[in-house]
């Protein structure tokens, strides 16, 4: 449940920062700011889905799934927390540049979470009753 729990926060955060970004931010960001900030909405959102689906997935094939849960969110909080950082921090004028090499080991860590996911399928029998 709680893989599930985390896809539904991740996804209504991401259409709350999608409408901020759609409504409030574009006529405070430059375009380039604001493509970086879109980004990380539609890829928090990607993994939102992601979350609902392996939490559904782990019922019903009756498996352990935390660690491609723990994976997709570290992954997540690392990619699409470091680029609304990085948006910010600059909006402010504030030092921002030590985020940004936390947005590339983000995706590695998710690229892992759909990697162990895939190998994970490989060892899954459909659960009988």
């Amino acid at each position: 449940m709680i893989w599930l729990r985390i896809g539904l926060l991740f996804g209504v955060l991401a259409i709350i920062l999608g409408a901020l970004g759609a409504h409030a931010l574009k006529d405070i960001l430059d375009e380039n700011a604001l493509e970086s900030f879109n980004t990380a909405v539609r890829y928090q959102t990607y993994q939102a889905f992601a979350l609902l689906f392996l939490g559904l997935y782990s019922l019903y094939f009756q498996k352990s799934v935390n660690l491609i849960g723990v994976l997709l969110t570290i992954g997540t909080l690392m990619f699409s927390g470091s680029i609304y950082a990085l948006v910010a921090f600059r909006y402010l004028e504030m030092p921002y540049r030590f985020f940004g090499p936390i947005t590339p080991l983000g995706g590695l860590v998710i690229i892992a979470g759909w990697g162990s996911w895939f190998v994970q399928t490989f060892q899954t029998k459909v659960a009988t009753k």
